[in-house]
């Protein structure tokens, strides 16, 4: 696992209170988090304040995964 992908996991268990160890690279954000769409910007939110990025919105429409989000952040560094 990437350090940006264990990065990414331990932000979005502390935002929402999630067990760490429940999360996983490939887990559905949504569907782990059980988050809506309007969390999910909060995350994202979280994420760039983090990894010191700003992500396109149309870079994430098609992310659903917690290492395609880590992706996408990689490629902005």
């Amino acid at each position: 696992m990437s350090d940006t992908v264990d990065k990414v996991l331990d932000l979005a268990a502390k935002h929402f209170g999630v067990d760490r160890s429940k999360l996983a690279p490939d887990a559905d954000i949504f569907e782990a988090l059980g988050i809506d769409s309007f969390q999910a910007v909060e995350l994202t939110s979280e994420v760039e304040l983090a990894f010191d990025v700003e992500i396109p919105d149309y870079e994430l429409q098609p992310v659903r995964t917690f290492a395609e989000l880590a992706a996408v952040i990689d490629k902005r560094r």
